[in-house]
């Protein structure tokens, strides 16, 4: 890895998967990072890879983040490298999200607020519970 000591995003060929990671700000620390990738969350040209795995500029990754029931995976392309931890808007000048990756994104997003717009507002209440009851114990 080389790099120029004035500036840490200057003169960067290469630099490891869970730094650049942890540098554009998908995972907050470095070990989340790495666990991420060692569990498959992140793959690069379509397969698994391993944390010391060095990327440079133009490489694609395939980064899936969140929980089980909202899980969301987003296809960027390097577009510069770093080894130090900036703000949000130093973070989105080192990738760019594929037009696929965001449409998918959003249909995903979509579907989810469409399911839970089938759930009741709130509990029903005693006397409600007790309709509910009545209204299935003569529908059988």
């Amino acid at each position: 890895m080389k790099k120029n000591t004035d500036d840490n995003t200057q003169g960067l060929v290469k630099i490891r998967l869970d730094k650049w990671l942890w540098a554009a700000r998908f995972y907050r620390t470095r070990t989340l990072a790495k666990q991420a990738i060692e569990s498959g969350r992140v793959h690069y040209g379509g397969s698994r890879v391993k944390t010391s795995k060095e990327i440079s500029v133009g490489d694609e990754l395939t980064i899936r983040q969140g929980s089980a029931t909202a899980m969301t995976e987003k296809t960027v392309i390097v577009e510069a490298l770093s080894a130090q931890r900036g703000n949000a808007t130093a973070a989105e000048v080192l990738y760019s999200e594929t037009k696929e990756s965001e449409t998918r994104r959003a249909y995903y997003a979509e579907q989810r607020k469409l399911a839970n717009l089938a759930r009741p507002d709130n509990k029903p209440n005693k006397k409600e519970r007790r309709d509910l009851q009545r209204f299935k114990s003569n529908q059988d």
